[in-house]
């Protein structure tokens, strides 16, 4: 079905002036030794890239850029050489076919993601250092070097091999962020199966709605997983998943709580013993490599599969380049298995980073936790969330007086937008030559379309640039590129790591409605955006739930910026309900801060906060007080499902409330809605 193109939504009344000074310039010897520096030059020798600009970074990436998306063959095989992947077999081409959906990248090309990711224990230089760092709530980290990960892979590769297991076939992992989920995925990508994981806090509906749609014939799982200083036991929903998983084969336990195996389940320990060598399969580019997952907050969840090849040439681009990471760096991003942020960052094992593996709560014993494990790895890059940026503004958190962040140059945050304060605080309370990175993208894509650069500078309230290999626009509603106005968030170009396909999508039709339906041959992503002239780019919201008032459209975002701001708001959700009679009904529901109290007073501050700062349209009709705001499993606000609710569809209908963190809070919405159509009714 073809989605009607919306008009864009008007965002805060620009203001006059000159041009924003930067937050933050890398100087000259930052940028001198940026790998994405040392690339473009070297691009520029080997590959027919434009030359750098002598002393301006920013023309120079703007020039990187363009030819990045003009010349994707060029681009692409200069990223696989820089990197030096190792194709088994050779390529017949870069990019056979340009189309979207169905480009086809490599063909011919054979190589294994797993062999790239385990390279640095080949080196006996990094043997013994550490590939991952263990992290729980007791802040001390426990290392695994690169030659017992390499170990450990290898051996379950073997079992699994033994297990019956060959390549194409699917496994899964219920399992938190520990090391054996990622050596359970390298031993599966070394197999050539396909990996799917969800973390241990979906309930069992939420991870059937997914495992079963991919028929896994392995399962990891873990008795339990311990979260905000307290043990959580799983073995119920560990017996519910078996039951209702018919193709398992095997059950390999992991013994997180020290509980022994259910019958009938293989020990960890035993499937991991002994020296063995890695044989790594080598598949075709385009060969799965893993699953994720669609939040699915009304339907089930999209089932994105995404490729070998294609996850490895991203990767390194993004985590080597963009994120300038290598060898002696460290990652740390607060994440779980249940995101694709959890992919990401053991991916950069690919490019010889250290890989941060925090088990807990992002709050636990207190709200500067994470800064607490940034400090103790000594971490290059910590990457978290906007949402956890301002819990720590509001809660007085004071990072750089309170812990040594000397190691980490890049603070790097993405699941929604960084208001302005976020930036002003990290720069405050962190450090004043702090590289913000915040950074957008999609589990789409399992990448950022914009975000980090290392050469360029930091605007306040800016993503710095679109990435390299990503032809990312701001559309009108009939395909026409905007620059200082806000439009649709587009993908002109093929990117390696979009999906191969949706599984159990025969036809394809569920993955083109996906993404092109709006714009044939062309991704449009349901953000809204606005690139500036100089290059950054701002997001609004997700286009999808937009709101309109009186014809003009706004994103979300701009309103849960301004509004959050107040200490006297925790967190907020806006929405936009079509009434029956024509008219438009624009409620703003919202949390108050602990010991806080939603009056008349704090009513009135908030909708003069929003007059002031973005304008009377952003006003909204009723300002409520909720007990919480309900997220999609990865943390995403849950817009779209609370709208169709006001507009009378039946809870069970506008959502699937195992895609939800918290199932009653939608319950509480129902009532509201249920009531206020009694009011209009009488």
């Amino acid at each position: 079905m073809t989605t009607a193109p919306a008009e864009p939504p008007a965002g805060p009344d620009p203001a006059p002036g000159p041009a924003p000074e930067p937050l933050w310039r890398p100087g000259p010897e930052r940028v001198g030794q940026a790998r994405l520096t040392r690339f473009h030059r070297w691009a520029a020798e080997r590959h027919g890239a434009p030359q750098p600009l002598s002393g301006d970074p920013q023309g120079s990436y703007a020039a990187l850029h363009h030819w990045s998306v003009t010349e994707l063959e060029a681009f692409w095989r200069a990223v696989a050489e820089w990197f030096g992947v190792s194709f088994t077999t050779p390529y017949s081409a870069v990019l056979a076919d340009r189309a979207m959906p169905g480009a086809r990248w490599f063909p011919g090309a054979t190589l294994n993601y797993a062999q790239h990711a385990l390279r640095a224990a080949e080196d006996p230089e990094l043997a013994g250092r550490p590939a991952l760092l263990r992290v729980d709530e007791r802040h001390r980290p426990e290392p695994v070097s690169w030659a017992e990960l390499r170990r450990q892979v290898a051996a379950l590769a073997a079992s699994l091999r033994r297990l019956g297991v060959r390549p194409g076939d699917r496994v899964a992992g219920y399992l938190p962020n520990i090391p054996e989920a990622v050596t359970a995925l390298l031993a599966t990508a070394a197999v050539g199966a396909v990996w799917t994981s969800c973390a241990p806090d979906f309930g069992a509906r939420s991870v059937l709605d997914r495992f079963r749609q991919t028929e896994p014939v392995v399962l990891f799982t873990v008795d339990g997983y311990r979260y905000g200083g307290k043990e959580h036991d799983r073995t119920a929903t560990v017996a519910e998943l078996r039951a209702g998983l018919p193709t398992l084969r095997a059950v390999v336990h992991i013994p997180v709580l020290g509980g022994a195996a259910p019958p009938g389940a293989l020990e960890w320990a035993e499937q991991t013993a002994g020296p063995a060598e890695p044989e790594y399969a080598q598949v075709p580019f385009d060969h799965p490599l893993w699953v994720l997952y669609s939040s699915g907050t009304t339907g089930l969840p999209k089932a994105i599969v995404q490729s070998q090849g294609g996850i490895l040439v991203e990767h390194l681009k993004q985590l080597g380049l963009h994120c300038d990471l290598g060898t002696g760096d460290r990652i740390f991003w607060y994440t779980s298995t249940g995101w694709m942020m959890w992919n990401f960052l053991v991916s950069g094992l690919l490019v010889g980073a250290t890989v941060v593996l925090y088990d807990g709560s992002p709050g636990h014993p207190h709200t500067g936790a994470q800064w607490l494990v940034a400090e103790r790895t000594r971490a290059t890059l910590f990457g978290t969330s906007a949402a956890y940026v301002t819990a720590c503004a509001k809660a007085g958190v004071h990072p750089a007086r309170d812990h040594d962040l000397s190691a980490t140059r890049c603070v790097a945050t993405t699941g929604s937008p960084l208001p302005p304060d976020g930036f002003r605080w990290l720069h405050e309370e962190v450090a004043a030559d702090l590289w913000i990175a915040s950074v957008s993208g999609g589990t789409d894509v399992c990448s950022c379309f914009a975000g980090a650069v290392p050469t360029l500078p930091v605007y306040t309230g800016e993503l710095q640039a679109a990435c390299l290999g990503t032809g990312l626009q701001s559309w009108d509603p009939h395909g026409r590129p905007l620059t200082d106005e806000v439009g649709e968030l587009v993908v002109t170009t093929p990117m390696p790591s979009m999906p191969v396909r949706f599984w159990n999508d025969p036809d394809g039709s569920r993955y083109r409605d996906s993404y092109f339906g709006m714009f044939p041959g062309v991704w449009r992503h349901g953000d809204w955006i606005t690139l500036t002239s100089r290059g950054g780019v701002v997001i609004h919201g997700r286009s999808d739930s937009t709101l309109n008032r009186q014809g003009v459209r706004m994103g979300s975002a701009d309103i849960y910026e301004a509004v959050e701001r107040l200490p006297e708001v925790r967190e907020s959700l806006v929405i936009g309900v079509e009434q029956p009679d024509g008219g438009y009904w624009m409620p703003l529901f919202v949390v108050p801060a602990e010991g806080a109290v939603l009056d008349d007073a704090l009513r009135e501050r908030i909708r003069a906060v929003l007059r002031r700062e973005l304008s009377p349209r952003h006003v909204p009709d009723e300002v409520i007080e909720i007990p919480g705001v309900p997220h999609t499993l990865t943390g995403k606000r849950i817009e779209v499902p609370v709208k169709r609710i006001f507009q009378g569809v039946p809870l069970e209908k506008a959502v699937n409330p195992g895609s939800v963190d918290d199932p009653g809070l939608l319950a509480h919405f129902a009532r509201l809605a249920a009531a206020r159509a009694a009011r209009g009714a009488d």
